[in-house]
């Protein structure tokens, strides 16, 4: 067969000068020449103090490289608690111009990004046009906008040419834009004074074979954000305190690993569980394929951070209310058989964990030879396996998992199985065991295990998804019938014991999100800000994620996410303050007619009714607010304006659209 384009997915090696760069510090290698670890020390190279993040540990995405980056931050900030604050140099802004009175002289700026929009957009044709839009003083093209040069270029611009409103087009405000606000900070303009237009992602990516198009549509939103910046003005932003100690939901690995990292970072923190003892997912976990015993490790982990004295351990508790915001949340307890407690604290860490999915197939439930992984691990650890009966031992993967109800793979689940045929082969090297699996997902260094089991006589059959396994009972026996793709025809096993990898699903936590606000994915797990560039935050400041609360992953993953989110946390801790967004809505009380359509409908309960003489008001927490508009455009006497999308602003820019300005 005849193909236009072959591309290949190559495997990851360590780069060539890994081993001068581990001669320094004198830290270990492992054999692929990747830098050595342990499981439950993933940051941590072999010399002490000296700590790892990203594709140096081991190949792996991006949003793992971010997470082992704040991990390894945490790490160090651990280490230099008691010296922090101790050589704090605060940056200092030229103090903002007041002369914005008169008629706006507007700067634009365009940006090529490289080819990234220059190679869809003709430049030069849009430049050329804004130059003709009223109020505009220049128009500069940039080859980078974004790079520190170009930075300190449009800073020394606008004070030359006096300007008092900048147009920036280049890519997405959502990574940019604070950027650019910090520039017109360091040239003495309020941060509000910039109009993003993302010509990029709106414009040369989306219309790349349509270049007269895609020039003609970046001419129209530079004219509307032209119009939208002759009507922006200077906005304050509201510094609010924040209540130096920390919330962590959930005590299992992830949780009590975040606990610890921030109590060491000098942080008093609560940890809630609602099981009566500490561990979670842990407590069942006994065996690692790399050879350090969980068990023990999970013992010294609690005993540590029981003994903190930073740490308030609350086991057998829920949660019952969370109010407030990003630094200033009040969080109401249920503890035991109905005591109730108050605490206050600055941010939350939410680790709560995931759980096995029990299905309704393979006679799951109906016959005792059929178990989940789990209870198989028990079972070795425990001595529960008469092994003098057991002949045979199928492993089925992917059960409920990578189908219409779970579309995801669960990442840890053929691991999990490796490491138990592996065990079943070091107890009882006579008995048979067969791995039925869709594939084998033995990512990284996993890979070796998964050679060394068929080395030790594991089977592996795959199957497709079209013709999974059927499992009967035939005479009080277990019997598998699979098709083997290699000899095209069925294979009848008969198990004396099957074991399920199912996919690891969400605690039913509905209470708990309902309080939390924090959007789900649309798998049902908490749902990260952004999966590269913000893989522990939620969408609530002040809010943060880690472990398989967030999805699936093996312990050292849960470790470097916990360790990441108590980082996040512990900036703003350790700033002590927090900064509103000048973004936020705002109630003129005088034509507030006090309905509450507005609390209602608010999705991150930013706004109150309050009484104001006999009247009931709307008030804002500006903290709690994240400039989603709903309340302004629901409002029945347009009494709410939002800071940087007033109703002028909006209607400039619908005019400008149909080709006025």
């Amino acid at each position: 067969e005849l193909f236009n384009l072959a591309v290949l997915s190559h495997g990851l090696e360590a780069p060539s000068g890994a081993r001068g760069l581990a001669i320094a510090p004198r830290s270990k290698l492992n054999r692929d020449g990747f830098c050595e670890t342990s499981p439950f020390s993933p940051l941590d190279t072999t010399r002490e103090g000296i700590f790892v993040a990203g594709a140096f540990q081991g190949p792996k995405s991006i949003p793992d490289s971010v997470c082992q980056a704040g991990g390894a931050a945490a790490a160090v900030a651990e280490l230099l608690a008691p010296a922090r604050g101790t050589l704090i140099t605060e940056k200092t802004y030229p103090e903002e111009r007041s002369d914005l009175e008169g008629s706006p002289k507007i700067g634009v700026f365009v940006c090529h990004c490289g080819k990234n929009i220059a190679g869809v957009v003709d430049m030069e044709a849009v430049s050329k046009y804004a130059e003709t839009l009223d109020d505009v003083a220049m128009v500069e093209r940039n080859l980078y906008s974004c790079s520190s040069d170009t930075q300190e270029l449009i800073a020394q611009t606008i004070a030359d040419q006096g300007l008092n409103r900048v147009v920036v087009a280049a890519c997405t405000p959502r990574t940019h834009e604070p950027l650019f606000q910090e520039t017109l900070r360091e040239a003495a303009l309020n941060k509000c004074l910039v109009e993003m237009v993302n010509i990029r992602d709106q414009c040369s990516w989306v219309h790349m074979h349509e270049k007269e198009a895609a020039t003609e549509k970046t001419k129209e939103l530079i004219r509307m954000a032209v119009a939208k910046a002759r009507r922006i003005g200077p906005l304050q932003e509201t510094t609010l305190g924040v209540i130096p100690r920390g919330l962590v939901i959930g005590g299992g690995l992830s949780g009590m690993t975040a606990a610890l990292s921030l109590a060491n970072q000098g942080f008093e923190c609560y940890l809630v569980e609602r099981d009566s003892k500490l561990g979670g997912d842990l407590r069942r976990t006994y065996f690692s394929l790399e050879g350090p015993d969980p068990q023990k490790y999970l013992k010294g982990l609690a005993e540590e951070v029981k003994a903190h004295e930073r740490i308030h351990v609350l086991t057998d508790t829920a949660i019952e209310a969370i109010e407030g915001f990003v630094g200033n949340f009040r969080t109401v307890l249920s503890i035991g058989k109905g005591d109730s407690r108050e605490i206050e604290h600055g941010v939350i860490i939410v680790a709560t964990g995931a759980t096995a999915y029990e299905p309704d197939e393979f006679l799951f439930g109906q016959h005792d030879q059929v178990v989940l992984q789990q209870v198989l691990e028990e079972k070795l650890a425990h001595g529960r396996l008469d092994f003098e009966s057991l002949n045979h031992v199928v492993m089925l993967q992917c059960v409920g998992s990578r189908d219409k109800t779970h579309p995801y793979c669960s990442a840890i689940c053929c691991n999990h199985a490796i490491k138990n045929a592996l065990k079943i082969k070091e107890i009882s090297p006579d008995t048979n065991v067969t791995i039925l699996c869709r594939d084998v997902m033995s990512y990284g260094f996993s890979e070796d295990y998964y050679s060394l089991a068929r080395d030790k006589g594991i089977v592996f059959i795959r199957y497709e998804v079209e013709g999974k396994p059927r499992v009967e009972e035939v005479g009080g026996q277990v019997q598998v019938t699979v098709k083997d793709p290699l000899m095209g025809q069925d294979v009848v096993i008969e198990a004396d014991l099957l074991a399920l990898s199912t996919a690891m699903v969400p605690y039913e936590n509905k209470a708990l999100i309902e309080k939390l606000k924090v959007p789900l994915s649309s798998d049902g797990f908490f749902l990260e800000s952004h999966a590269q560039l913000k893989p522990v935050d939620s969408y609530v400041d002040g809010i943060y994620l880690c472990g398989k609360a967030q999805f699936p992953k093996p312990g050292d993953e849960c470790i470097a996410q916990a360790k990441a989110a108590a980082a996040k946390a512990a900036i703003l801790l350790a700033r002590g303050y927090v900064r509103a967004e000048p973004i936020v809505a705002s109630c003129n009380t005088d034509i507030c007619i006090g309905c509450g359509i507005c609390a209602h409908l608010c999705p991150y309960s930013a706004i109150r009714m309050t009484k104001v003489g006999k009247l009931k008001k709307a008030e804002f927490v500006a903290a709690a607010c994240k400039g989603c508009g709903v309340c302004s455009s629901y409002c029945p006497t347009k009494a709410i304006a939002m800071g940087r999308f007033t109703d002028e602003q909006i209607s400039d820019q619908i005019r400008a659209f149909g080709g006025e300005g």
